[in-house]
């Protein structure tokens, strides 16, 4: 078995394991730069970068999802202010500290939020008052309860502007910035066409953070998307809902919702074209695809790197009478301290598969009927899934070759319905998928000792 680290390394070394996820190149959208700056947040950390900055060198449209967490960080509160008052138009860009997650802080958190949007918007040569608010989003990540060093943040800040670059490795250093306990920086790239403009590249970046408390409901998870595609704020954020309600808000490590979560994106236009104002026109449809394919593959990683987690779990719902039945029952599985345990021990014990499908809330009536219900292994190298339960049924799996699939790294699970409601001729509605992954007791360690 391949030796994992539970946390990341102190001395910043990306596990072997763990580099094959790190892009050596990229392709970055047209008019933003991006940097990490080292501002010292906690006092051990003494080189490595924990100040972010992506900046556009245009005004851009912008829509962000925030968690649902009925207790929340000062950011959070700060940067919905900022969309609301500038109807997600008109942003700049967005700074991001890790180190301290400015939450439960009171009064002193909210200032020390507004003054780093402010500290950014002075560093751009922009404007700020009370007819003028900011255009600076701000996230933080962290530990609770604990104030921001925001001396040390703020006269950070202009240096964090002064190295802002286009270049791969600035984009990888502010990925980097924004680390807690991932053991790897999560970014990704790539390039893409509309059909109204088929000569015309596009590109859509991405980063994320997160390897523990992530069961995101946004609807200490955090990510920041940019593309130069022309995109209006009123149809960029139905957008990113599509995506996200697809891609972050189906991941769990640990069915923890933090205070923090704040995934958001911003559209500059820089690349040109026609804006995509429509719902219904075939470049809307398009960018929706291309970007919850992406959100999808950046989510993952914090799975990959979930804290002590040894197995990647995909739970596939199908089946169902709609998309958010599938999802209910997704979810409950993936959440499932028992299920999580017993892919850990590599114990093919399906009945807490089922147990979690049995008591899934919220789902329709006739959703869950034990006798149209089929479980399944589905390998991951290609070898023929493993029945486990076939129509209410036991298949008595052979242990043997249950040991083999759990054996690896990579596993899917199949849960069918079976629902007579569903619609046979539309199965991406009646279907859902999360991604999780394993509890061990690296997880523990590491949460035992996290503010130490």
């Amino acid at each position: 078995m391949q030796a994992r680290n539970l946390s990341a390394p102190i001395d910043g070394a990306i596990p072997v394991g763990k580099q094959k996820y790190v892009p050596e190149s990229g392709s970055y959208p047209k008019g933003f730069l991006a940097s990490g700056t080292h501002v010292g947040v906690k006092a051990s950390n003494r080189s490595f970068p924990d100040l972010a900055l992506i900046a556009s060198e245009t005004p851009c449209s912008a829509a962000a999802v925030f968690t649902k967490n009925k207790v929340r960080a000062a950011p959070v509160t700060v940067s919905q202010e900022v969309l609301r008052q500038r109807s997600n138009e008109g942003i700049r860009a967005v700074v991001i500290n890790s180190g301290c997650a400015n939450a439960v802080t009171g009064k002193r958190g909210i200032e020390d939020a507004n003054e780093m949007a402010q500290a950014v918007d002075k560093c751009l040569s922009l404007s700020v008052s009370a007819a003028e608010p900011s255009r600076t989003l701000v996230m933080s990540t962290g530990v609770i309860g604990q104030n921001l060093p925001i001396e040390r943040i703020l006269s950070g800040i202009p240096t964090a502007h002064s190295t802002l670059s286009s270049t791969h490795s600035s984009w990888l250093d502010a990925a980097r910035a924004i680390c807690t306990t991932d053991t790897f920086p999560k970014l990704l790239s790539t390039d893409f066409t509309l059909p109204s403009r088929p000569n015309t590249a596009y590109a859509l970046a991405g980063m994320t953070k997160g390897a523990g408390m992530i069961h995101p409901n946004m609807a200490t998870l955090l990510g920041i998307l940019a593309t130069d595609a022309p995109i209006p704020a009123d149809t960029l954020s139905p957008l990113l809902k599509y995506a996200i309600d697809r891609s972050f808000n189906a991941i769990s490590i640990d069915g923890d919702t933090s205070t923090n979560d704040t995934v958001a994106i911003l559209a500059n236009g820089a690349a040109g074209g026609p804006p995509i104002t429509s719902t219904s026109s075939a470049d809307y449809s398009a960018f929706r695809d291309i970007l919850t394919g992406f959100a999808q593959q950046l989510s993952q990683l914090v799975v990959r790197d979930g804290e002590g987690a040894t197995k990647f779990v995909r739970v596939r719902v199908t089946g169902a009478p709609c998309f958010e039945d599938a999802k209910r029952v997704a979810a409950s599985v993936a959440r499932s301290p028992l299920v999580k345990t017993a892919l850990y021990g590599k114990d093919a014990n399906w009945g807490r598969i089922l147990c979690a499908v049995g008591y899934t809330d919220g789902v329709s009536p006739d959703a869950l009927q034990l006798e149209r219900m089929s479980v399944s292994f589905v390998p991951t190298d290609g070898t023929p899934p493993l029945p486990l339960l076939a129509r209410g049924e036991p298949q008595n799996p052979d242990e043997d070759r249950a040991a083999q699939i759990l054996a690896h790294e990579d596993l899917e699970i199949r849960v069918d319905l079976g629902s007579a409601g569903a619609d046979a001729g539309a199965d991406a509605a009646t279907e859902a998928s999360y991604w999780f992954c394993d509890f061990s007791h690296g997880y523990v360690t590491i949460n035992a000792d996290y503010r130490t």
